[in-house]
């Protein structure tokens, strides 16, 4: 299993740019502030961590889309970054830029460090004078606590199907 880094740019008003990899792959796809592409992608892995088995997130890049779509099993989470032409296309339909397997608490707290260091360099003020909406404090606090809470849970080895 790889490492994963995570950071969230914004890129101008309304608009930020994530970029993901793992020491095999990265990639970059851009988010638009007309859907919750934050707090979707921090509930997204929240629910991870309290033991759903399937969930997504999606952004929107106007008409692109990307969706990350999370499958767990134990304590390990395949993720799969797919690029679809319209944000109501089928995941079936959409190009796979992007996917790793790690562990859970990898993922979480490469999303929360992602997050903290946002609020470091822009502030929440900043943030959402760039980004147009609040700074999506309260979903960051619900993945710190579900991480606190259920470290350890599930079980040890997966492979992705």
């Amino acid at each position: 299993m790889a490492h994963l880094r995570l950071a969230w740019v914004l890129s101008g008003r309304g608009w930020a740019d994530c970029l993901v990899g793992d020491h095999q792959a990265e990639a970059e796809v851009a988010a638009s502030y007309i859907t919750a592409a934050p707090e979707d992608l921090l509930t997204a892995v929240t629910r991870l961590v309290v033991g759903e088995t399937e969930c997504r997130a999606q952004f929107e890049a106007e008409p692109t889309a990307f969706r990350w779509v999370f499958y767990r099993e134990g304590t390990h989470v395949w993720i799969r970054l797919l690029e679809l032409a319209r944000g109501s296309d089928h995941d079936n339909t959409g190009t796979e830029i992007w996917s790793t397997l790690q562990s859970i608490d990898v993922v979480a707290r490469a999303v929360i460090r992602c997050f903290d260091e946002v609020v470091r360099e822009y502030g929440e003020s900043a943030y959402r004078g760039k980004w147009g909406e609040h700074f999506p404090r309260t979903e960051l606090e619900a993945l710190r606590t579900a991480r606190r809470d259920h470290r350890g849970d599930g079980a040890a080895s997966w492979a992705p199907p």
